[in-house]
């Protein structure tokens, strides 16, 4: 059964207060056995927004959930036209310091791994290995009817084809590569059915709403298994899509570190929140441990 998500929560009280005290992380990426846990925070020195930081999108926008997507025509043309107008944007994004600051601890051998919450690409597209896209990826499509995948591109010249004067100026971009466009500058947005069946396409990302697929899942508890701790990067833990992974941790004993510049729903089971920007907290990370980013 899909849940309608959740997209707030309320901080737990009386937790120890955060600081920008980094020996520990330099002391966990040191012993090695790091799983990374990665969210939009660090993506926004790349200039891709968050959710729920300072002047994150939900402030003025509510995401697509599965459940709108497949309700009709009409969803799927006000999705995809705007969707299609910001993945002109995230396709330009580059890595930042910290994505460069956590590959170089991947070809260091501290991590055993990335999980990200992102669906923009940038942990591969600076070299990290081994990483899990917990949410899919904005570079894929999947038809709903026939399973077929097709690369991003290619659904986006077929909609440049289909929609020759579509170019609207969007009020802002949010990390699900959604555009906030109106009702009017949708228009008539003509949306481009699957090439093989003729069926539904939807960009191979998990919607707010919509189940991580359960061998995903299992995959990335197996990580979590296997890590000596566990180091959170730029997430609020809202969902429970990430969150799971932080208490599962916390219940095996492992160490819970989480860099975000603001609370977030895991703190209780941390042991410590770093309140430092994600690129420079991690470039002061890789100089004490003397790893070249």
């Amino acid at each position: 059964m899909r849940m309608r998500p959740t997209l707030s929560w309320t901080p737990t009280e009386g937790l120890p207060p955060a600081t920008t005290d980094l020996e520990p992380v330099v002391e966990a990426l040191g012993a090695g056995g790091v799983l990374v846990l990665s969210g939009a925070g660090l993506s926004t020195e790349s200039g891709i927004p968050d959710y729920r930081g300072e002047g994150g999108s939900l402030s003025r926008h509510t995401p697509m959930t599965y459940q709108d997507f497949v309700s009709g025509p009409g969803a799927r043309r006000r999705y995809w036209a705007r969707s299609h107008l910001g993945w002109k944007t995230f396709r330009r994004a580059r890595p930042n310091a910290g994505h460069r600051a956590v590959a170089a601890f991947g070809r260091g051998g501290a991590l055993t791994g990335v999980i990200t919450q992102n669906v923009d690409g940038l942990h591969q597209a600076v070299g990290s290995e081994d990483v899990v896209e917990l949410h899919g990826g904005l570079d894929r499509v999947v038809c709903l009817t026939c399973g077929t995948y097709v690369a991003r591109h290619e659904v986006a010249r077929r909609l440049e084809e289909a929609n020759p004067g579509f170019r609207p100026v969007a009020a802002g971009i949010n990390p699900d590569g959604d555009a906030d466009l109106t009702d009017e500058q949708v228009g008539d947005f003509r949306v481009v059915p699957c090439a093989v069946c003729g069926g539904i396409l939807k960009p191979d990302v998990v919607f707010f709403g919509e189940s991580v697929p359960a061998a995903r899942v299992a995959h990335c508890r197996a990580l979590v298994d296997e890590a000596a701790s566990l180091l959170v990067l730029g997430s609020s833990l809202t969902v429970m899509s990430g969150l799971r992974f932080v208490r599962q941790a916390a219940r095996s004993g492992k160490r819970v570190l989480i860099i975000n510049r603001r609370p977030t729903r895991g703190d209780a089971q941390a042991v410590t929140r770093i309140e430092l920007p994600l690129g420079p907290a991690l470039g002061v990370v890789a100089e004490r441990l003397g790893v070249e980013v």
